[in-house]
């Protein structure tokens, strides 16, 4: 993809952050995806994640370690309870245990030191603010916020060669439309993992917030859910 456009591409592995880098590798970027091995206990979603960049062809795909257990203070990496059988408005009216501390903010810091020493001026992540559980760090302000450090800290934004640019395709979308985009772009969305609490197969719990919200966005979007058939 010679003179293409270069992005670094947050994966996780799960639905949204699948469909992001589908809408990337559309637009024409060649990507470059950044994944965290971050002492989650949902370590599935890590080998999703390479299924991923590799069906949807990124240039170059990292798994990063870094032990956030170090901190704990979240359900996700220490031995706090997930959360079960929440109704979808509920999880809006606070932020949940399962809020990783800064932890958009740490992704994004080693999407940015990525972005410098490949050259890409652009940082996808799949953040949404209408179908989500309350996270602080998944709101536009955060995000603006974010791209305005970015281009002050960076040595291309500092001789003012380069503006880097936090893309969020999906902050406005309901999970809904997230799922029929993904299914357009030709995600294999069966392959993506997004459960809090898979059992020691990777089969996703179906309960937790996370498996709520997948199940009520392929409800409304009148598709079936080929990862619990």
């Amino acid at each position: 993809m010679k003179g293409a456009r270069r992005a670094v591409c947050l994966l996780s592995g799960g639905l949204d952050s699948a469909t992001c880098l589908a809408i990337a590798r559309r637009a024409g970027y060649e990507c470059y995806c950044l994944s965290f091995d971050y002492g989650q206990r949902h370590r599935v979603e890590l080998e999703a994640a390479g299924h991923m960049a590799e069906q949807l062809g990124a240039r170059e795909h990292r798994i990063v370690k870094i032990d956030l257990r170090a901190f704990g203070g979240s359900a996700l990496t220490s031995d706090i309870e997930v959360p079960k059988d929440r109704d979808p408005a509920a999880m809006q009216a606070g932020i949940p245990v399962t809020y990783v501390p800064a932890r958009n903010t740490i992704f994004l810091s080693f999407a940015l030191a990525y972005a410098e020493v490949t050259g890409a001026a652009d940082i996808f992540i799949g953040v949404n603010a209408i179908d989500y559980s309350g996270y602080p760090d998944c709101r536009p302000e955060f995000i603006r916020a974010f791209e305005t450090m970015a281009n002050l800290a960076t040595r291309a934004g500092g001789q003012g060669d380069t503006k880097i640019s936090i893309r969020t395709p999906l902050i406005e979308m309901s999970k809904a439309r997230i799922v029929r985009r993904a299914v357009e772009l030709g995600v294999d969305v069966g392959l993506t993992r997004s459960c809090y609490e898979p059992d020691a197969e990777g089969r996703a719990c179906g309960r937790c917030d996370s498996c709520v919200l997948r199940r009520k966005g392929f409800e409304e979007a009148g598709l079936k859910d080929p990862a619990t058939a």
